[in-house]
């Protein structure tokens, strides 16, 4: 099958969960291609669904929050990389191509995110929106979730830690200011590369490197802190530009960065493998054995304390680039302390009769 212009993942692995299992086989290619025909529309599908809870409780003791919130279920940004894409399988759908293309979306999650705010035995803890997938990928535009429940955090004075990839969240900046005053919020921009190049083979839709440059900048122009995720670290794709992105970063106002190296649990590790030797075929053996051995001689790494950093001397050196790195451009700046004191579940537009 020619390369999926547009995608990360070129092809969809196997659910492990389902018994049977679907394959395009040459004769249906070629039986296309007689007549003229497209094998794969290659078009995205938007399907909702109707959890009964919005918090996930996040018990990994090498994440740094409490609860995240999700508002979708896959990601049309496509990074070939990511691993969230293991959780589409419990929908039934693979961690290639279904991942990108099958988005599945939470229309009530606001009304979810209300009710537990204001339940009886809340109280205020880290959330994390979002911990799996990007809250504001494309479909976000037209159905402003994600917008609908930043308001309800800032009616309620709840704080929360945000991650993206993508510009539009320079939409809700109205909300955003007025929870940066309040020291509501704080913003993650994932970053992993300075190269445009770089950016559409590995993260296909996502904003430009230009555009998600000039959202840290216009975010810290306003006073919402910002911190950086360089994530993941790939051996010999991204691993030598640590120095001037962070460089780059903390010029336009950032505060922190943060990294992870690359993990490829699960069915990831096919589809990755898959995707690097049809993009990298000269080096993609040699990517293969540098990550492995960040991880132990192994592509999938579940450990604890070890996943997000790795092990052995690349990852090492990695470690020692992003502490020189943050000696010379980002020596005592950290993000300000997000504000618990100001919730207030009982908030309403009523003066209270008591």
């Amino acid at each position: 099958m020619d390369y999926i212009k547009g995608r990360g993942a070129q092809h969809n692995t196997h659910n492990k969960f389902l018994q049977h299992q679907r394959e395009v086989l040459d004769d249906f290619l070629n039986y296309c291609d007689a007549e003229n025909e497209s094998a794969d529309n290659n078009k995205t599908s938007y399907l909702e669904i109707y959890p009964k809870t919005i918090l996930n409780k996040v018990t990994s003791p090498d994440i740094g929050f409490s609860y995240s919130m999700n508002p979708y279920q896959g990601c049309e940004h496509g990074c070939i990389y990511c691993y969230a894409r293991n959780t589409h399988e419990y929908w039934g759908y693979s961690v290639g191509l279904d991942f990108e293309r099958k988005i599945l979306y939470k229309a009530n999650a606001p009304e979810l995110l209300e009710k537990k705010l204001r339940s009886k035995g809340w109280k205020p803890q880290d959330i994390m929106f979002s911990g799996n997938t990007d809250c504001y990928q494309p479909i976000e535009k037209k159905l402003e979730i994600t917008r609908k429940m930043l308001q309800i955090l800032l009616k309620l004075k709840h704080p929360v830690s945000m991650i993206t990839k993508n510009a539009l969240i320079l939409r809700d900046l109205d909300i955003l200011k007025e929870m940066a005053a309040l020291n509501l919020v704080r913003v993650s921009i994932s970053i992993t590369s300075l190269s445009e190049e770089t950016r559409r083979l590995v993260e296909p839709r996502t904003a430009s490197i230009k555009k998600r440059l000039e959202t840290v900048q216009i975010l810290t122009e306003h006073n919402i802190p910002v911190n950086v995720m360089m994530a993941p670290i790939i051996p010999s794709i991204n691993s030598h530009e640590i120095l001037p992105l962070v460089k780059k970063v903390s010029e336009l106002g950032a505060k922190s960065i943060g990294y992870t190296i690359v993990r490829l649990n699960g069915a990831i590790g096919e589809i990755f493998t898959n995707w690097l030797r049809k993009t990298y075929p000269d080096r993609a053996e040699k990517i293969l054995h540098q990550i492995e051995d960040c991880h132990g001689g192994t592509l999938n790494d579940s450990r604890y304390g070890n996943r997000m950093r790795g092990e052995g001397k690349i990852a090492e050196q990695i470690k020692m680039q992003f502490k020189l790195a943050k000696n010379m451009y980002l020596k005592d700046q950290h993000l300000p302390p997000l504000d618990f004191s100001k919730f207030d579940k009982h908030q309403t537009n009523q003066t209270s009769l008591f």
